[in-house]
């Protein structure tokens, strides 16, 4: 009996065996519901042609014979439409592997599908912190490269988008200074076209900020309120009166760019939820981040979390658009066998990405021309860690605020400073500047 992954390559092979047909029939999308059973969708002009409705018929037999309950019986798996290229115009969608103009429309219960990547941002740099567990010190590297940042001067926009498990502005901000509302707040209220009556009151300067500025726009505002029941909503879509309909990730988009116009920083920081949700994949998909970095401990659950997401990104055909936004972070190195320890991250971080996001390079050959990949030890890869040493004093960020009041730089530069100078380079920073 086939089961879910079997049935994209059985409709591959099906294809294949008719591959006349199909490649007289093209474009032909593959539409997968929510239940994941699959239909064709062809043409019409093909619903009056004997030899195209001949075809049509053996392969929807086949579909049904080797797809099994995946499958619909032959008289309902094929739709015509009129035009084909306009059902998927504005929808994700990718190519079926093996078959030339085939493509497929997966129905998805949640918007965030990790196959829709937006365009780099054409403002600020943006760069979204991102783990696939939890419990790594995500938030806490955040708001530590936030605090280095901006002791070199830069106007640093942080946003607490871990919805669903706040609490990085409780580093950044005193109580005291928490602001009225936050992101879910707007959410919200965007429903109902009542967004600017909390839109000035949505961000705080941090007090740790001396040469440069922290704006921390929270999950939430002093007061969370009905905070489950806001966050309930904030995944709504919007439909406007004219019935164009805008995803929730469009509207954290919308949202993103008015803070940037508001408070004009030099780089956003965005805070992640960590695993493969739907926050998460508005985060590193759709908000145009400039780099993505992804927080890992070295671990099975570590490799296999990014193995199923860089394949899904390869399998989809948009693996182009998003590795070279990639970075991997080494986090909570330890001091004792560090060096160890860290040889055996970057070992297994380069044959994850050299299995699933680099090209294929030929034993012997070199990487030339338009080839992207990266030898083992090329620190300048995206696989090559950048460590953040575990450190008992900022293993809780809930204790951030109240350290960086008192540390001495040098220890957040012990630390964290490889994320730091990542981050400083990559924002192109001057050498001039002031260190931490």
């Amino acid at each position: 009996m086939t089961t879910f992954d079997g049935v994209l390559p059985e409709i591959s092979t099906i294809f294949q065996d008719y591959a006349d047909a199909v490649r007289r029939m093209v474009p032909i999308v593959i539409n997968r519901d929510l239940n994941g059973r699959v239909r064709l969708i062809v043409a019409e002009k093909w619903q009056e042609d004997a030899s195209a409705r001949a075809a049509l018929d053996a392969i929807a037999g086949e579909m049904r014979r080797r797809l099994d309950l995946h499958g619909f019986e032959p008289n309902r798996a094929v739709l015509f439409e009129e035009s084909v290229e306009s059902v998927i115009e504005g929808i994700p969608h990718f190519p079926l592997a093996g078959v030339s103009g085939v493509s497929v429309i997966d129905r998805l219960a949640t918007e965030g599908n990790w196959s829709s990547i937006a365009p780099l941002t054409a403002g600020v740099t943006r760069v979204v912190f991102f783990s696939i567990k939890g419990g790594l010190g995500r938030s806490t590297a955040l708001a530590a490269s936030a605090w280095a940042l901006a002791e070199r001067g830069k106007r640093v926009l942080v946003l607490d988008l871990d919805l669903e498990s706040p609490g990085l502005s409780s580093s950044l901000l005193p109580q005291e200074r928490r602001p009225a509302f936050g992101i879910v707040d707007w959410l919200v209220e965007d429903l109902v076209e009542n967004g600017e009556a909390v839109f000035e009151d949505m961000a705080a300067t941090s007090t740790l900020s001396h040469d440069g500025e922290i704006y921390v726009v929270p999950a939430h505002g002093a007061n969370p309120g009905e905070y489950v029941a806001k966050l309930g909503r904030a995944w709504m879509p919007k439909i406007a009166n004219d019935g164009r309909r805008e995803s929730w990730s469009q509207r954290l988009q919308r949202l993103l760019d008015a803070l940037e116009r508001r408070w004009k920083p030099d780089v956003i920081l965005i805070d992640s939820r960590a695993g493969i949700d739907e926050v998460a994949s508005a985060c590193v998909t759709d908000l145009g981040a400039n780099l993505v970095l992804l927080c890992a401990i070295d671990g099975e659950q570590t490799w296999s979390g990014h193995r199923i997401l860089f394949r899904h990104w390869r399998t989809t055909g948009v693996v182009r658009e998003i590795r070279e936004r990639l970075q991997l972070i080494g986090a909570m190195v330890p001091d004792v066998d560090g060096a160890a320890y860290f040889d055996g991250l970057r070992e297994r971080a380069w044959a994850v990405f050299a299995e699933e996001l680099y090209d294929e390079v030929p034993a012997g050959a070199l990487a030339v021309g338009s080839t992207w990949s990266f030898d083992k030890s090329d620190e300048g890869a995206p696989h090559y860690p950048w460590p953040i040493r575990w450190h008992r004093g900022f293993a809780a960020v809930r204790s951030l605020h109240e350290r960086f009041q008192v540390v001495d730089a040098r220890e957040v530069d012990a630390i964290f400073g490889p994320v730091v100078e990542g981050l400083w380079n990559f924002m192109g920073g001057d050498e001039e500047a002031n260190h931490v």
